[in-house]
C-alpha cells in the first residue's frame, strides 16, 4: 500500500479541536486526520504516521497547552528529518512577537492562522499548503491530480 499523506491537528481545547476537524471533514477521506490534545499526544501521532510509513504532509497547532509550546513541538518537527519538509500552521489567538518570531525562523512556518478563524480561510490554506507538499513530496503526484485541480 503506498504510504499517505496526513494532518495533524494539535489543541488542547475540546470544542475548538473538534472544530477544526469539522471544517477539515472534506479532506479526511483523501488525507487521515490525526488529533491530539498536548504535544505529549502530537508525538505519539508522529509516530503512529510513521510507523504506517505514511507521512505528515500538514501540522497545524495551537501555541499555548498545558506542557510544551506548539511552537516548540513545531520547532521540533522542522528538526527531525522524518517531519522536516510537513508544512507547519501555527492555529492560535495568543502568540507572542517572541513566540512568532521562534516559529519562522526555527520551525520554518508556513502560515498563521488567528481565532477565531472561518472555515474557508482554514480549508483554503490547508488545501493549499497539502498542494505544494504533494507538488514538491509526493512520490506519484499525478495520484492526486484531482486534488490539485481543486475537484
Amino acid at each position: 500500500m503506498p504510504s499517505r499523506i496526513c494532518i495533524l491537528c494539535v489543541e488542547d481545547e475540546a470544542e475548538v479541536l473538534d472544530a477544526v476537524v469539522k471544517d477539515l471533514a472534506s479532506l479526511e477521506d483523501r488525507f487521515p486526520l490525526y488529533t491530539a490534545r498536548s504535544v505529549a499526544e502530537a508525538r505519539d501521532c508522529v509516530a503512529r504516521i510513521e510507523q504506517a510509513k505514511d507521512k505528515l504532509g500538514i501540522a497545524l497547532c495551537d501555541h499555548v497547552m498545558p506542557g510544551d509550546t506548539g511552537v516548540e513541538f513545531l520547532v521540533e518537527l522542522y528538526r527531525d528529518p522524518y517531519t522536516a519538509r510537513c508544512r507547519k500552521v501555527l492555529l492560535t489567538g495568543q502568540a507572542g512577537l517572541e513566540a512568532m518570531v521562534r516559529a519562522v525562523n526555527f520551525a520554518k512556518l508556513d502560515y498563521y492562522i488567528g481565532k477565531p478563524w472561518s472555515q474557508d480561510e482554514l480549508v483554503a490554506v490547508v488545501r493549499n499548503l497539502l498542494g505544494e507538499y504533494i507538488r514538491e513530496y509526493a512520490p506519484d503526484p499525478e495520484a492526486y491530480r484531482d486534488f490539485l485541480e481543486g475537484r
